[in-house]
């Protein structure tokens, strides 16, 4: 079961911005997407819906004591230290614990990112020392990159390639360590503020754009919700636990479901046109749009990928990929997939597949329907 921390403002009554939730949602049932990156104005409740999103996540068993939070039933991703301990003993003390927002904060250097080595401890005690990082903690929790267009390219390399590895390795004076560094990563940023450049925007799995909602009656109830919100956290959330709960379930049933979904040739095939109509550069994409088909069908319940599951995919993975030339309007990127709804529509047709014609955001609605 998830822990429903009372202090945290519920994912459930976040008001709108479902593509932005869906995203998020698809990084918990399958992580190897690669994660998400949040372009928007602030107040947009970007980091908001990051910290309501570990309050859905069920607790983890971890090994005790174990600065990697290391996994007691996967002895593949486990750390040194848990290794030897399990062919010593053949048993850990294990701990229950809830998956974490883990903070990158602004001006990071790289040893407090990744850790380092003690090597006076190394000469001294002739035994390997290190001094767990910020990429240690996050092992198996959310890894949040607020503002991540402000960190140093470097930084944001060393980010990028910790996830799409899973292993952190760190090397000092010929002496090496490694430790296991799954997470779930999330950067938000403004683009009023610069621009990734593309060959960082291309390793994040999912990109979404959120923008500040005009309709007067749904910026009527962002009011009143937040101010409810403040005037009473506990009885905020406890109003909004049911919904969460309902979320966070069907996240656990997504994640099993995934399991059963088998990629059809019709798949590889419409997803290679989408990515060759749009113009995309290298092949990252298409892998990222499959997994998250198959997560977004897992989410909504099936054990097959329809074509609208494909387009839901391609909208949240292909938008920071497009080539986009400076000052072009943004009319040129809607026209991109008004195209890839043209083409899965003729697809459709063709194959008599039965699924949405048509992106219906309606459809990812359906999940929030108290938003």
């Amino acid at each position: 079961m998830a822990t429903y921390n009372l202090s945290i403002y519920p994912f459930s009554a976040i008001v709108g911005q479902d593509l932005m939730k869906t995203a998020l949602l698809l990084n918990v049932i399958d992580p190897k997407i690669g994660g998400v990156l949040i372009r928007g104005e602030k107040g947009t409740a970007k980091s908001t819906a990051v910290r309501s999103l570990a309050g859905l996540l069920p607790l983890i068993e971890v090994v005790a004591d174990c600065p990697f939070h290391c996994d007691p039933d996967d002895f593949s991703c486990m750390c040194e230290n848990c290794r030897e301990k399990y062919e010593k003993e053949l048993t850990f003390d294990i701990h229950k614990v809830s998956v974490k927002v883990i903070n990158v904060p602004l001006g990071v250097t790289e040893d407090r990112l990744l850790g380092t080595i003690n090597i006076e401890k190394v000469l001294k005690d002739g035994k390997k020392y290190f001094e767990p990082g910020i990429l240690a903690q996050a092992n198996r929790n959310i890894l949040y990159i607020d503002e991540v267009n402000l960190l140093e390219d470097h930084i944001v390399d060393e980010l990028l390639d910790v996830s799409a590895m899973g292993v952190n390795i760190v090397e000092r004076e010929g002496i090496s360590y490694s430790h296991p560094s799954r997470f779930i990563l999330v950067g938000t940023m403004n683009p009023e503020e610069g621009e990734l450049r593309p060959q960082l925007l291309d390793r994040f799995g999912l990109s979404v754009n959120v923008e500040t909602l005009k309709d007067e009656l749904v910026r009527k109830e962002i009011i009143k919700r937040r101010l409810s919100f403040e005037n009473n956290p506990e009885a905020f959330a406890k109003k909004w636990q049911k919904e969460d709960k309902e979320i966070a379930k069907r996240v656990v049933k997504a994640k099993s479901l995934l399991k059963k979904i088998k990629e059809e040739e019709w798949v590889y095939d419409v997803i290679a046109k989408i990515c060759i109509s749009a113009n995309i550069s290298g092949h990252r994409a298409d892998t990222v749009i499959l997994r998250s088909a198959k997560a977004y069908s897992a989410l909504m319940g099936k054990t097959s990928i329809e074509i609208g599951d494909v387009e839901t995919a391609a909208r949240l993975a292909l938008l920071h990929r497009l080539k986009k030339l400076p000052f072009e309007d943004e009319k040129k990127v809607e026209d991109v997939f008004d195209n890839i709804q043209v083409l899965l529509k003729e697809y459709e047709e063709k194959k008599d597949l039965k699924a949405p014609m048509e992106f219906r955001e309606k459809k990812s609605l359906k999940l929030f329907h108290h938003s």
